[in-house]
């Protein structure tokens, strides 16, 4: 069949959600790569990926496109899916022999729900869909294929076995291909990596146990699979001699510093190469390999730190210490890799004693950049499980992630500190943060190293402003 992967419209600013856990708007604009969608896509000749969102298109423009196909594969997430169904009826109502599949983290823990919700809606694809979506796209009858939810013939929704979780990871090829195939590179963009840059996979799980984490616990599963090191550096290398353009790679793995002799062969290899590079990392990595990675290439790591709060850690089973984090950002530091840090807000036992704590934390580890976000339970989560175990959602336990606008909620409420204290948290502590002496030199000198960087700045500067705006309104 002929077929269309596509990311849907949705909020002006939403960044897509396709390689994202916390599917809001931004609070500086920034789009990430649809690998999810890109990666089926790579395996079904003369299919599409359209990505609505980045290339700014509306719903009739975007219907237009989506009508041209036999298949259309949405990727959804549980704060878009209404929209993305709304979007599915629209696309039936325009061309009612079209076949309609969703994949994505929230129709995999809740097919059922999924496929109720609209008879526009004619399959959904759990687990890894990657195959999934290949058989159908080839026309293997629904009820043969292994991982798919369905609406039969007389109506009813069967649920077939699950599919295996995928070992060979250097079966699927290469997602760069797609990317300069169907993609504007030039619409991802991102405020601590180079633009234009290119995000990649080089493996899918996470061994790590994080309450709130979302694709461990619904899509890839907690066994860190990986492509081997000469698969992932030959597409490097594809990349490098088929995109001049890109200026740095994301290996965007949960945790790519995982395997550490993987990690450090892979650099290697970058450093061969001669390609600036970036990826994921947990906040544990020893000076050595930190070093190893810095000297072949590596310019930037993102590290989930979390809380400032030793025992919210355990809680949300972090398996990390804020003394080992202090000791890696001090590491970081004198090595001269950058760091963009993650914190969220109203894990379980938080208060406003531990927001106060991680605030100072976070200046001082001092990231170049922060992101904070506010306690997402996503469901299929533990996070999800507790909250509604503990009465933490709202009375009629509707999970209300983002407003309508796209812009995060705090989800999560405690007898001791309300919805309302945490959503305004989160603007302090951006501000406590950037708005120091020595964070506004740091990003000033940053600005002065080039014309480039300071027109950058300076539109992301007036984004995080309106943002900081709408946040408090």
């Amino acid at each position: 069949m002929k077929t269309l992967f596509l990311q849907a419209p949705s909020f002006d600013g939403f960044d897509g959600g396709a390689g994202s856990r916390y599917q809001a708007k931004r609070e500086v604009k920034s789009f990430w790569y649809p690998t999810w969608l890109a990666q089926p896509a790579a395996l079904i000749p003369d299919s599409r990926v359209f990505d609505a969102t980045a290339n700014g298109a509306s719903v009739d423009e975007t219907l237009d496109v989506a009508q041209q196909y036999d298949l259309v594969i949405i990727h959804t997430s549980t704060p878009s899916f209404p929209t993305d169904a709304l979007f599915a009826q629209h696309l039936k109502e325009r061309k009612p022999s079209i076949l309609i599949g969703m994949v994505g983290a929230k129709v995999a823990v809740d097919p059922h729900n999924s496929l109720t919700a609209t008879e526009a809606i004619d399959f959904v694809g759990r687990e890894e869909f990657d195959f999934t979506c290949k058989e159908v796209a080839e026309g293997v009858p629904f009820a043969q294929i292994k991982g798919l939810s369905y609406r039969a013939a007389d109506g009813s929704i069967e649920h077939n076995e699950a599919r295996p979780i995928l070992e060979n990871m250097d079966e699927l090829p290469f997602v760069a291909p797609v990317y300069k195939r169907d993609l504007k590179i030039e619409n991802y963009f991102n405020g601590y990596l180079k633009h234009p840059y290119v995000s990649l996979y080089t493996g899918r799980g996470c061994r790590s146990r994080c309450t709130f984490c979302l694709w461990p616990h619904t899509v890839g599963g907690h066994r860190y699979r990986v492509r081997s090191a000469e698969h992932v550096l030959e597409e490097v290398k594809w990349i490098r001699d088929n995109m001049p353009e890109v200026k740095e790679i994301m290996f965007d793995d949960d945790t790519f510093t995982d395997f550490r002799p993987r990690a450090e062969e892979i650099a290697r290899g970058m450093g061969k190469l001669g390609v600036t590079w970036s990826c994921n990392a947990k906040a544990n990595v020893p000076y050595e390999t930190l070093k190893i990675m810095r000297e072949n290439g590596l310019r930037l790591l993102l590290v989930g730190y979390e809380s400032g709060d030793d025992q919210i850690l355990v809680n949300v089973k972090k398996g990390l210490r804020t003394d080992m984090a202090r000791r890696f950002a001090k590491d970081c530091r004198a090595l001269g890799i950058k760091v963009h840090g993650t914190f969220i807000l109203g894990l379980p036992g938080e208060t406003p004693e531990t927001i106060r704590k991680t605030i100072e934390y976070a200046k001082e580890v001092n990231p170049l950049t922060i992101q904070v976000s506010l306690a997402a339970p996503y469901p299929g989560t533990v996070l999800y499980d507790q909250a509604v175990e503990n009465g933490w959602l709202a009375e009629n336990k509707v999970i209300n992630l983002v407003s309508k606008e796209g812009v995060q909620l705090a989800a999560i409420g405690y007898p001791h500190l309300s919805r309302d204290e945490m959503y305004h948290q989160l603007e302090n502590f951006y501000k406590r943060f950037y708005f120091r002496p020595s964070k506004i030199w740091e990003i000033l000198r940053e600005m002065f190293t080039s014309w480039d960087m300071m027109k950058r700045r300076l539109r992301e500067g007036v984004e995080f402003f309106r943002f900081l705006r709408a946040h408090q309104a």
